[in-house]
Protein backbone atom coordinates (compact mmCIF):
# COMPACT_ATOMS: atom_id res chain seq x y z
CA UNK A 1 0.00 0.00 0.00
CA UNK A 2 0.95 3.50 -1.11
CA UNK A 3 2.38 5.90 1.70
CA UNK A 4 2.75 9.88 2.37
CA UNK A 5 5.89 11.36 3.65
CA UNK A 6 6.00 12.07 7.06
CA UNK A 7 8.63 16.01 7.63
CA UNK A 8 9.46 16.68 10.70
CA UNK A 9 9.99 20.18 10.85
CA UNK A 10 11.47 22.22 13.54
CA UNK A 11 9.20 25.73 14.15
CA UNK A 12 12.34 27.54 16.04
CA UNK A 13 11.71 29.03 19.37
CA UNK A 14 8.67 31.25 18.56
CA UNK A 15 9.97 34.24 16.65
CA UNK A 16 8.16 33.50 12.86
CA UNK A 17 11.01 34.78 11.05
CA UNK A 18 13.20 32.13 12.77
CA UNK A 19 11.82 29.39 10.69
CA UNK A 20 14.15 27.70 8.12
CA UNK A 21 13.76 27.94 4.23
CA UNK A 22 13.51 24.12 4.05
CA UNK A 23 10.76 24.44 6.64
CA UNK A 24 9.20 26.81 5.22
CA UNK A 25 9.21 24.65 1.69
CA UNK A 26 7.81 21.89 3.41
CA UNK A 27 4.91 23.54 4.59
CA UNK A 28 4.01 25.36 1.35
CA UNK A 29 2.97 21.41 0.31
CA UNK A 30 1.49 19.97 3.09
CA UNK A 31 -1.75 18.53 3.38
CA UNK A 32 -1.95 17.75 7.28
CA UNK A 33 0.39 19.30 9.64
CA UNK A 34 0.48 18.08 13.19
CA UNK A 35 1.74 20.90 15.01
CA UNK A 36 2.80 21.37 18.83
CA UNK A 37 2.08 24.09 21.79
CA UNK A 38 4.61 26.01 21.02
CA UNK A 39 5.05 26.32 17.32
CA UNK A 40 4.08 29.93 15.89
CA UNK A 41 0.50 29.79 14.49
CA UNK A 42 1.64 32.39 12.01
CA UNK A 43 3.40 29.86 10.20
CA UNK A 44 0.30 28.35 8.87
CA UNK A 45 0.70 31.52 6.32
CA UNK A 46 2.63 29.32 4.47
CA UNK A 47 0.97 26.28 4.47
CA UNK A 48 -2.06 25.38 1.72
CA UNK A 49 -5.32 26.68 1.99
CA UNK A 50 -7.14 23.12 2.19
CA UNK A 51 -4.79 21.88 4.80
CA UNK A 52 -5.59 20.26 7.60
CA UNK A 53 -4.10 21.41 11.25
CA UNK A 54 -4.27 18.93 14.08
CA UNK A 55 -3.39 19.97 17.22
CA UNK A 56 -0.82 17.70 19.28
CA UNK A 57 0.35 20.10 21.71
CA UNK A 58 1.29 19.48 25.20
CA UNK A 59 1.20 21.72 28.04
CA UNK A 60 1.82 21.47 31.71
CA UNK A 61 -1.78 20.61 33.62
CA UNK A 62 -3.38 20.28 30.49
CA UNK A 63 -5.38 17.77 28.13
CA UNK A 64 -3.38 16.85 26.19
CA UNK A 65 -2.69 13.61 23.26
CA UNK A 66 0.11 11.08 25.13
CA UNK A 67 3.22 10.31 22.47
CA UNK A 68 1.75 6.94 21.86
CA UNK A 69 -1.55 8.97 19.87
CA UNK A 70 0.76 11.50 17.99
CA UNK A 71 2.56 8.56 16.73
CA UNK A 72 -0.50 6.85 15.45
CA UNK A 73 -1.94 9.78 14.10
CA UNK A 74 0.93 10.55 12.25
CA UNK A 75 1.02 6.78 10.56
CA UNK A 76 -2.61 7.39 9.78
CA UNK A 77 -2.37 10.31 8.02
CA UNK A 78 0.42 9.26 6.22
CA UNK A 79 -1.51 6.30 4.93
CA UNK A 80 -4.09 8.79 3.32
CA UNK A 81 -2.47 12.12 2.34
CA UNK A 82 0.89 12.51 0.41
CA UNK A 83 2.68 14.98 2.66
CA UNK A 84 2.47 15.26 6.45
CA UNK A 85 4.27 17.61 7.99
CA UNK A 86 4.91 17.51 12.18
CA UNK A 87 5.08 20.77 13.33
CA UNK A 88 7.30 21.09 16.59
CA UNK A 89 9.09 23.93 18.22
CA UNK A 90 12.48 24.62 18.22
CA UNK A 91 14.36 21.90 16.87
CA UNK A 92 12.49 18.40 16.90
CA UNK A 93 15.29 16.32 18.11
CA UNK A 94 16.45 18.52 20.72
CA UNK A 95 14.15 17.21 23.91
CA UNK A 96 11.38 17.28 20.95
CA UNK A 97 10.63 13.40 21.00
CA UNK A 98 11.25 14.08 17.06
CA UNK A 99 13.11 10.60 16.76
CA UNK A 100 10.98 8.83 18.75
CA UNK A 101 8.36 9.47 15.77
CA UNK A 102 10.69 9.05 13.25
CA UNK A 103 11.21 5.76 14.40
CA UNK A 104 7.22 4.83 14.77
CA UNK A 105 6.73 6.06 11.49
CA UNK A 106 9.46 4.07 9.76
CA UNK A 107 8.21 0.64 10.88
CA UNK A 108 5.42 1.26 9.01
CA UNK A 109 7.89 1.65 5.85
CA UNK A 110 6.95 5.45 5.61
CA UNK A 111 9.67 7.95 4.40
CA UNK A 112 10.41 10.45 7.34
CA UNK A 113 12.39 13.86 6.48
CA UNK A 114 13.69 15.83 9.56
CA UNK A 115 14.50 19.77 8.83
CA UNK A 116 16.58 20.96 11.57
CA UNK A 117 14.97 23.80 13.46
CA UNK A 118 16.74 26.94 15.59
CA UNK A 119 17.28 25.47 19.03
CA UNK A 120 16.02 27.89 21.62
CA UNK A 121 18.47 26.92 23.98
CA UNK A 122 20.63 29.12 21.89
CA UNK A 123 18.40 31.68 20.87
CA UNK A 124 16.81 32.55 23.34
CA UNK A 125 19.82 33.38 25.60
CA UNK A 126 20.92 35.37 22.45
CA UNK A 127 17.96 37.42 21.72
CA UNK A 128 18.39 38.51 25.45
CA UNK A 129 22.49 39.07 24.55
CA UNK A 130 23.48 36.10 26.55
CA UNK A 131 26.10 34.84 25.37
CA UNK A 132 26.43 30.58 25.87
CA UNK A 133 29.78 30.69 25.21
CA UNK A 134 32.44 33.64 25.54
CA UNK A 135 36.06 33.36 25.79
CA UNK A 136 37.46 33.42 28.93
CA UNK A 137 34.62 32.81 30.60
CA UNK A 138 32.67 29.96 29.25
CA UNK A 139 34.55 26.99 27.30
CA UNK A 140 31.43 25.24 26.78
CA UNK A 141 27.64 24.76 27.35
CA UNK A 142 25.15 22.13 28.97
CA UNK A 143 22.00 21.90 27.35
CA UNK A 144 20.04 19.77 29.98
CA UNK A 145 15.98 18.79 30.11
CA UNK A 146 14.28 20.29 33.71
CA UNK A 147 12.89 17.01 33.98
CA UNK A 148 12.95 13.27 32.80
CA UNK A 149 10.65 10.96 31.96
CA UNK A 150 9.26 9.96 35.22
CA UNK A 151 8.69 13.54 36.32
CA UNK A 152 11.85 13.86 38.22
CA UNK A 153 14.74 16.13 38.00
CA UNK A 154 17.82 15.10 35.57
CA UNK A 155 20.51 13.56 37.12
CA UNK A 156 22.47 15.38 34.89
CA UNK A 157 21.69 18.39 36.40
CA UNK A 158 23.90 17.21 39.34
CA UNK A 159 26.48 16.67 37.26
CA UNK A 160 25.94 20.28 35.98
CA UNK A 161 25.72 21.91 39.00
CA UNK A 162 29.49 21.15 39.91
CA UNK A 163 30.91 22.51 36.51
CA UNK A 164 32.09 25.83 35.43
CA UNK A 165 30.36 25.32 31.87
CA UNK A 166 27.16 27.39 30.90
CA UNK A 167 24.39 25.53 31.43
CA UNK A 168 20.91 26.19 29.79
CA UNK A 169 18.03 24.21 31.14
CA UNK A 170 14.71 23.60 29.30
CA UNK A 171 11.27 22.94 30.57
CA UNK A 172 12.94 23.68 34.21
CA UNK A 173 10.37 25.86 35.61
CA UNK A 174 8.51 23.43 37.46
CA UNK A 175 11.11 22.14 39.48
CA UNK A 176 13.02 25.93 39.59
CA UNK A 177 13.50 25.70 43.32
CA UNK A 178 14.96 21.92 43.09
CA UNK A 179 17.53 22.82 40.50
CA UNK A 180 18.74 26.02 42.39
CA UNK A 181 19.03 23.97 45.36
CA UNK A 182 21.48 21.72 43.31
CA UNK A 183 23.64 24.99 42.92
CA UNK A 184 23.19 25.95 46.24
CA UNK A 185 24.51 22.95 47.79
CA UNK A 186 27.75 23.87 45.63
CA UNK A 187 28.28 26.91 47.17
CA UNK A 188 27.14 28.63 43.76
CA UNK A 189 24.59 31.07 45.79
CA UNK A 190 26.17 34.06 43.99
CA UNK A 191 26.13 32.83 40.31
CA UNK A 192 24.09 34.67 37.74
CA UNK A 193 20.86 33.26 36.73
CA UNK A 194 18.47 34.72 33.79
CA UNK A 195 15.29 32.64 32.77
CA UNK A 196 13.81 34.21 29.62
CA UNK A 197 9.96 33.19 29.13
CA UNK A 198 8.56 33.02 25.64
CA UNK A 199 11.90 33.86 24.28
CA UNK A 200 11.90 35.39 21.03
CA UNK A 201 8.63 36.26 21.29
CA UNK A 202 6.88 40.30 21.65
CA UNK A 203 5.80 38.55 24.71
CA UNK A 204 9.17 37.73 26.18
CA UNK A 205 9.97 37.78 30.07
CA UNK A 206 13.55 37.94 31.05
CA UNK A 207 14.73 37.76 34.56
CA UNK A 208 17.98 37.99 36.09
CA UNK A 209 19.31 37.22 39.29
CA UNK A 210 21.60 35.16 41.27
CA UNK A 211 20.97 31.71 42.37
CA UNK A 212 20.26 32.85 45.98
CA UNK A 213 17.48 34.65 44.22
CA UNK A 214 15.16 31.89 44.03
CA UNK A 215 12.36 33.44 45.61
CA UNK A 216 12.22 36.47 44.11
CA UNK A 217 12.73 34.29 40.66
CA UNK A 218 9.74 32.86 41.15
CA UNK A 219 7.60 35.31 41.92
CA UNK A 220 8.27 37.11 38.94
CA UNK A 221 7.43 33.88 36.42
CA UNK A 222 4.28 34.60 34.21
CA UNK A 223 2.24 31.59 35.16
CA UNK A 224 2.12 28.81 32.42
CA UNK A 225 4.45 30.83 30.15
CA UNK A 226 7.04 28.28 29.26
CA UNK A 227 11.16 29.25 30.26
CA UNK A 228 14.34 28.71 29.17
CA UNK A 229 16.91 29.04 32.24
CA UNK A 230 20.00 30.21 31.97
CA UNK A 231 22.99 29.35 34.54
CA UNK A 232 26.64 31.04 34.73
CA UNK A 233 28.70 34.37 34.49
CA UNK A 234 27.78 34.75 30.93
CA UNK A 235 24.53 36.29 32.04
CA UNK A 236 26.07 39.35 32.96
CA UNK A 237 25.64 40.14 29.49
CA UNK A 238 21.68 40.27 29.42
CA UNK A 239 20.35 42.64 27.60
CA UNK A 240 18.33 45.31 29.28
CA UNK A 241 14.76 45.68 28.48
CA UNK A 242 15.17 48.89 26.72
CA UNK A 243 17.32 47.08 24.33
CA UNK A 244 14.90 44.57 24.05
CA UNK A 245 12.35 46.66 23.34
CA UNK A 246 14.13 48.49 20.88
CA UNK A 247 14.60 44.90 19.27
CA UNK A 248 10.86 43.86 18.78
CA UNK A 249 10.35 47.51 17.63
CA UNK A 250 12.63 46.55 14.39
CA UNK A 251 11.32 43.12 13.69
Amino acid sequence: MNTGKITLIGAGPGDPDLLTIKGMKALQSADVVLYDALANHELFKYTPNQCIYINVGKRANQPCPSQEEINHLLVEYAFKYENVVRLKGGDPIVFGRGMEEADYARQFEIEVEIIPGVSSCIAAPALANIPVTKRGIAESFWVITGHTQNGKVSEDLIHASKSNATIVILMGLGHLSEIMDLFLNQKKGDLPVGIIQNGTRRDQNVILGKIKDIESLKSRLVKNMPGVIVIGEVVNHAITAELAEVYFERN
